[in-house]
């Protein structure tokens, strides 16, 4: 599921060498006929103009033509169409958006991000700036074309969220966060970035699926796998997009464009995008703003999945983690975390690492429900 920028294709063109046409040389004809065709073509043009002169009256003396090519144009205001609501969201989200332009040590590509201060607190996918990180340069490009440099104030590669602060910017437009908890499955939204390189692309569609539990790694341009718990639109995203924002129709960010499925090696949007809900982005990039890193919450177990039966099958239990210390034990079941229903381990890597440590929450086992307090993950 690549979720990796990349520099927009060149359009290749073809000059086809035609040359002119080669007209024949004119034949020797006797005067008596070349004089009956010269009086021939004195007619013709005759006939013509006269045509011409009646035409030009019927049409009323505006160039010859007597449909819409001789009205003139609407002015720009009788033309133009009653503003819509992808409009209004387009045109209050826009300025907040940002092209990100990355260079490393062994590959460069683009990606997209989105203002959180005026004073150029930006927040990404980790998996846009990664290559960055250790020697290389990230460029801000936004939506009024002022570009600026970038350093990355924090990381969170199991999260797959960064935290970016352009230098020597202030007055930048932030964007409003939203509450992803309240996203409902058809509800329309709208994601912005820059698919292929292309800044400021707008595109909508709708919320296809909830707690999504996605792998993305390797393939997707990062180099840790990460277990998300998405949100799934059929909106497009492409590769560029990533790290851009996905709003409501109020202009809220609700998530950030992560990943996309596909069904071939080319890539491109088939209509199933994955984003980051951005309850949980906001948590990580607190902490990232705050401390350079992030905290990720662990149940302390290993899981197994049986295509037998629904549920994540415990297949081992962490010596005083927090599923021991709930009563979990080996060959449990979870079939539910919290409101959340688990039918793969997948599903359960997911939904606990959307939590945050020290989160209390019910988990519902096959004969039994507990509550679990999440603990922090190792450093």
């Amino acid at each position: 599921m690549p979720g990796y920028g990349a520099p927009a294709p060149n359009a290749a063109t073809q000059a086809h060498g035609f040359g002119p046409y080669q007209l024949p040389p004119p034949r020797q004809r006797a005067p008596r006929r070349g004089a009956l065709i010269g009086l021939g073509l004195v007619a013709v043009l005759l006939s013509g103009l006269i045509g011409g002169v009646v035409g030009n009256s019927l049409a009323g003396g505006r160039g010859g033509s007597i449909g819409v090519l001789g009205q003139p144009l609407p002015s720009v205001d009788e033309a133009a169409a009653p503003t819509t609501p992808v409009e209004a969201v387009a045109a209050r989200v826009l300025p907040s958006v940002v092209q990100l332009r990355v260079e490393g040590p062994t590959a460069t590509g683009e990606g997209s991000g989105m203002v959180l201060s005026a004073d150029g607190l930006m927040l990404t996918n980790n998996h846009v700036v990664e290559e960055a990180a250790q020697a290389g340069t990230v460029t801000a490009v936004f939506h009024d074309g002022t570009t600026a440099q970038a350093q990355i104030v924090g990381r969170d590669p199991s999260s797959d969220v960064a935290v970016l602060r352009a230098q020597n910017l202030t007055g930048l437009t932030p964007v409003e966060l939203g509450n992803s908890d309240s996203i409902r499955v058809g509800q329309q939204v709208v994601a912005f970035g820059a698919p292929l390189g292309l800044g400021g692309t707008v595109t909508t569609g709708i919320i296809s699926a909830v707690d999504r539990a996605v792998n993305v790694g390797e393939e997707a341009g990062a180099n840790t796998p990460t277990v998300l718990n998405a949100l799934q639109t059929d909106a497009a995203i492409n590769p560029g997009n990533s790290g851009g924002p996905l709003v409501d129709m109020e202009g809220r960010v609700v998530g950030i464009n992560s990943a996309i499925a596909t069904t071939g090696a080319q890539g491109g949007s088939i209509g199933v995008g994955f984003s980051i809900p951005i309850n949980q982005a906001r948590r990580v990039a607190e902490e990232l703003e705050r401390t350079g890193r992030a905290s990720r919450a662990v149940l302390g177990v290993t899981v197994a999945d049986d295509p037998r039966q629904a549920g994540a099958i415990i297949r081992g239990v962490t010596p005083g983690g927090a599923a021991q210390l709930a009563g979990i034990r080996e060959g449990d079941v979870v079939l539910r975390f919290g409101d959340q229903r688990i039918s793969t381990g997948t599903d359960l890597q997911a939904a606990v690492g959307s939590r945050a440590p020290g989160e209390v929450v019910e988990i519902q086992l096959a004969d039994r429900t507990v509550q679990a307090t999440l603990t922090a993950a190792p450093n």
